[in-house]
């Protein structure tokens, strides 16, 4: 790379020093040389100087482009940096909103849900404000002492300098202007008190406006480089016009780098005739940084007290806390059906004895619940016992009794009548050991389910079929409503089919003639079923009672259709198989209305049933151009009829019309 300077070498010519010779350097005055014009260069010399010492201005604008681009750059980056920044601080912003909802939904939820938070919490704030308000009442009355003692001094102090002062002035006798400053710098210097630790500094400064003649030599004065501004104006005001009275006023004054507190107290003094303001200025950064310390120890102290508050409060908190959160588990523990949990007892005081009855409390729990588990489990077996062995002779009975009713036209009236009442007899209490049976497979729990995909449709027209004969006696007419055509659900037919006979049975026997309504629904993850009947209603405390094994809401009222009493409480259980819902709702007069509802897939949930469980009368779901009505009534001869489209007609409560 060539050098922008080249020192360009000398001629032997020019060494010389020739006058005459055309290329003869002449220094001029400065020592600097200088070509003459006479002097020439070859292209090649003249070429490679003007490439190696280039012209600045050139050399500019050569370089302004790649400075430009330069330039650009960096804008672009800066404004991408401050986008990013802008970008970052406005997510900050965004997020500080819901990080402190968050804190405080925290807080709130911790406040609410934890006695020792909340107690331990309260203890703190207390401790906090009483040590503010104690702290800041000690903070004050020391600062009032410190200063109230430095002020005494400062004014006693003042009056015996000023005195002094004034009486140095009195007796002088000097007249020339070089006396006069060193009498009042060496006075002023003596009342300062000047050695390792300025005591005091001064101010001097002759009073405006005096019609009296002024000796011009002294002016004003002040140690430390300090001026009559640091002086309060209302304290000058009031030296100017309290004559020899002395005031004093708070004050800040230079010194170095800092702002120091002080006193300041002004007097008046006068010398040849001339009224001069004096003010002695107390430093008070001695006070200031003991009543600093006082503040800190009184701050630190208060921290640890606090501290010391809080894990007092904490321990002592969780020692009474503690049992009762273990009781909260131990009691989770006995609900869920872990008898055997107890408490820890320790000592002999009141949480001890707390713990000790909550223990024997558990114990006597623990052997009642035994005792009914034992009683249940004996009930169990002995239902299942008794159910098996009655199969046989039960079995030799009822062919007897089919013998029996087979030829019962050979017999007389009397023995025919018997012969019937015999066989309908052990018709039901087959039925009924039927059901005992399948009622101890579910205590068992050896219930297995048989679950399949298959049309729901096809299950409710194979129990309106069954039931056409008791519809027809009974003189109800059967109406299956729905806005689908066809609903795969994967189930146990069987017990479906089970669980939707009982239902219509039931409704036929309670419906007291009227219509009884099948409504079918489904959405995207359950199907539901509901049995509506207008008969005698229920009450709801009958409602929540109508699964119960042989329960029954009028024990008095005669069972016609011969059933066990057991049919809703196995419906129960099958639904529970299929992990769905079988819920009853009545009103007495209205009627009734049972709702089933089953998730479409095995293993599914069901977050929301697609009928009402209260009936809106019938409030069936979709537009009423969509709906389906299967009809099965008495004029049906027990066969149901086809499906037909209402048309958008309502439908009477008594069926008719339809």
């Amino acid at each position: 790379m060539v050098s922008d300077i080249k020192q360009v070498p000398e001629s032997p010519v020019g060494k010389t020093g020739a006058a005459g010779d055309p290329g003869h350097k002449t220094p001029d005055p400065a020592g600097v040389h200088q070509m003459t014009p006479a002097q020439s260069e070859s292209p090649e010399t003249s070429l490679e100087q003007t490439e190696a010492t280039p012209d600045p201005a050139a050399r500019n604008i050569r370089n302004l482009p790649w400075i430009l681009s330069r330039a650009r750059i960096w804008t672009r980056r800066g404004l991408i940096l401050v986008l990013r920044v802008s970008r970052l601080v406005s997510l900050g912003v965004r997020q500080i909103g819901p990080g402190l909802r968050f804190i405080r939904r925290s807080l709130w939820r911790r406040w609410r849900r934890s006695l020792e938070f909340r107690t331990v919490l309260t203890t703190l704030l207390l401790a906090v404000t009483s040590f503010a308000i104690v702290g800041a009442y000690l903070s004050n009355q020391i600062a009032n002492n410190l200063f109230q003692e430095r002020l005494a001094q400062a004014e006693s102090e003042s009056r015996f300098n000023v005195k002094q002062v004034q009486d140095t002035f009195d007796g002088a006798q000097v007249t020339d202007q070089s006396s006069v400053i060193t009498l009042v710098y060496d006075t002023l210097t003596a009342v300062e008190g000047r050695g390792s630790v300025i005591q005091r500094r001064y101010v001097f400064e002759a009073a405006p406006e005096q019609t009296k003649p002024r000796n011009r030599w002294v002016e004003s004065r002040a140690s430390d480089q300090l001026t009559v501004r640091v002086i309060p104006p209302e304290l000058r005001k009031a030296v100017q016009t309290g004559g020899k009275q002395q005031f004093w006023a708070s004050t800040q004054f230079p010194v170095g780098n800092e702002d120091r507190p002080g006193i300041a107290v002004g007097n008046m003094v006068t010398f040849n005739g001339t009224a001069y303001e004096l003010y002695l200025i107390y430093d008070l950064n001695t006070a200031q940084q003991t009543l600093d310390e006082i503040q800190n120890v009184l701050w630190a102290g208060g921290a640890a007290l606090v501290l010391m508050i809080g894990a007092i409060a904490w321990y002592v908190t969780r020692n009474v806390v503690s049992p009762v959160s273990h009781a909260a588990v131990v009691s989770e523990k006995l609900a869920a059906g872990q008898l055997q949990e107890r408490m820890v007892v320790k000592g002999e005081d009141e949480v001890a004895r707390l713990g000790a009855s909550f223990n024997h409390m558990a114990a006597s729990l623990q052997e009642q619940i035994t005792q009914l588990a034992t009683l249940s489990q004996m009930q169990q077996r002995f239902v299942s016992d008794v159910s098996h062995e009655l199969r046989t002779p039960l079995t030799t009975v009822r062919m007897a009794a089919e013998v029996l009713f087979d030829a019962r036209d050979d017999f007389d009236p009397m023995n025919k009548r018997s012969a019937e009442l015999l066989y309908h007899q052990v018709e039901r209490f087959q039925s009924l050991l039927s059901d005992l049976l399948e009622i101890s497979r579910f205590d068992a729990g050896a219930a297995v389910l048989d679950a399949e995909p298959q049309d729901i449709f096809q299950v409710i027209s194979h129990v309106m079929e069954g039931a056409a004969p008791v519809a027809a006696e009974y003189g109800s007419e059967v109406r299956l409503n729905a806005r689908q055509k066809g609903i795969i659900v994967e189930m146990d037919s069987r017990r479906i089919d089970r669980i939707l006979r009982n239902l219509l049975l039931n409704a036929l026997e309670h419906g007291e003639g009227r219509p009884i309504h099948i409504s079918v629904a489904a959405n995207h993850d359950a199907v539901a079923v509901s049995v509506r009947d207008h008969g005698i209603g229920m009450t709801q405390a009958e409602a929540a009672r109508v699964f119960d094994r042989f329960w029954r809401a009028d024990p008095a009222r005669a069972r016609t259709t011969g059933g066990s009493g057991l049919g809703l409480s196995i419906a129960a259980e099958d639904t529970k198989l299929h992990n769905g819902w079988l819920q009853a709702w009545g009103q007495k007069g209205s009627g009734s209305n049972f709702r089933l509802t089953l998730p479409l897939r095995q293993g599914g949930t069901i977050v929301k049933s697609p009928l009402q469980l209260e009936p809106a009368d019938i409030g069936f779901p979709g537009a009423a151009s969509e709906r389906q009505m299967l009809v099965l009534g008495p004029d049906s001869g027990g066969a149901p009829q086809t499906l037909q489209d209402t048309g958008g007609k309502p439908v009477p409560k008594d069926g008719a019309g339809s």
